[in-house]
């Protein structure tokens, strides 16, 4: 089963690397624009959420889920065969 804290972990670390800062700095709370995650950015990110947990998450859904930890919410209530 997939658990939220893990979700939100692997976002952070990953548009740390993105955004090349130290994933302690990347705030799960704050809206991706805060953060400086631009359009060609986020469409990465829904591509590595697709690709690691099998969940297909619309570009329009970061307008409803702006934040890490939103879009955990939603990756882990939309998951249902995590990709090995």
């Amino acid at each position: 089963m997939l658990d939220h804290d893990s979700i939100v972990e692997w976002c952070r670390q990953y548009l740390a690397q993105l955004l090349d800062v130290p994933g302690a700095e990347i705030d799960p709370d704050a809206d991706f624009d805060t953060l400086g995650l631009d359009s060609a950015l986020a469409v990465s990110l829904l591509i590595e959420i697709e690709q690691n947990y099998g969940v297909d998450l619309p570009p329009e859904e970061l307008f409803d889920n702006p934040t890490i930890n939103a879009v955990a919410t939603y990756v882990r209530a939309h998951a249902q065969n995590p990709v090995a």
